[in-house]
């Protein structure tokens, strides 16, 4: 089935944690928790897929510490510390099964929100031949450049809002 990551802008950590357990995306519209501007995405995680696109756009090297992030959810002071108490959680502790929720540094939005438009699709093809989107074929260009252009736009309206971007992610 894979990891879904779900691409969100929140005013706050707090409101950004809201329902940790729920998908950003709103499916159903009786849910007691407001909706998120949210771009739904499966394969691409941050800190290497996302990463890349960051780079490509920013014109910077590709580095693992380019995202920068911090993990809100699970809270990581109630993370285990050692083999023993890893292996006594549950099966659907949200340490072991997830999801999890990471807020993206502000560089990351800007980097995103500052993109030039003109260059986009040149960046979606690059994009679309790293390694790990080795699964996306020649007819998926159209596929690329929608996401790059989507990840875009809401790095622009959360930086116009002077929101964060944050990352759910579930098995």
């Amino acid at each position: 089935m894979g990891v879904f990551y779900e691409y969100y802008r929140a005013a706050d950590r707090e409101a950004a944690v809201v329902q940790p357990g729920c998908p950003r995306v709103v499916a159903d519209p009786s849910r007691e928790f407001p909706a998120f501007d949210v771009v739904e995405t499966k394969w691409i995680e941050p800190k290497v897929i996302l990463g890349q696109l960051v780079a490509f756009i920013g014109d910077a090297d590709f580095s693992l510490d380019l995202v920068g992030m911090v993990t809100l959810y699970p809270p990581p002071e109630g993370a285990p510390k050692s083999e023993e108490e890893w292996a006594a959680l549950p099966e659907d502790s949200p340490y072991v099964e997830g999801p999890g929720i990471e807020e993206l540094t502000v560089n990351v939005r800007d980097v995103l929100a500052g993109a030039d438009d003109a260059r986009l699709p040149l960046v979606a093809e690059r994009w679309s031949k790293i390694e790990e989107l080795s699964h996306f074929g020649p007819d998926d260009g159209a596929y690329m450049l929608s996401l790059v252009g989507d990840l875009v736009e809401l790095a622009r309206r959360a930086k116009a809002s002077d929101e964060m971007l944050y990352c759910w992610s579930s098995l």
